[in-house]
């Protein structure tokens, strides 16, 4: 595998770990523990929810990436300690740290002249 394939897949899962924590997140915030709910009994999962929301979105840019990422990670186990508590296990949420870790030891993607990862550029 050349250099230029793990670029393109490292890009791919960034973005697509990125958009996905943002979208659950969203789907917390105005799902039906959160802002829609009658009960309004869910202001924690609403709370956490937006604050994992606004770190995805900073996860996602190369400039805020790893604040983005530390924020992600602390929510992360926040809720992880939360299910646990409940006796269960949150593997998505282990897998979405994991995927963090990974992508903010790596660094962030250069952007927008052209795509580059540790010095190689991706082309289309």
């Amino acid at each position: 595998m050349n250099r230029q394939t793990i670029a393109r897949a490292f890009v791919v899962f960034h973005l697509t770990l990125g958009t996905v924590v943002l979208y659950q997140s969203m789907r917390s915030v105005f799902g039906p523990a959160g802002l829609r709910s009658p009960s309004g009994h869910g202001w924690h999962v609403v709370a956490l929810a937006g604050v994992e929301a606004m770190a995805a979105a900073l996860f996602l840019f190369g400039p805020t990436l790893r604040v983005g990422g530390a924020v992600l990670l602390l929510t992360f186990a926040v809720a992880v300690a939360a299910h646990a508590l409940r006796g269960e296990i949150p593997g998505t949420l282990l897998v979405y740290a994991a995927g963090t870790a990974f992508v903010m030891a790596h660094g962030p993607v250069s952007w927008p002249r052209r795509l580059e990862y540790r010095g190689t550029a991706i082309s289309a």
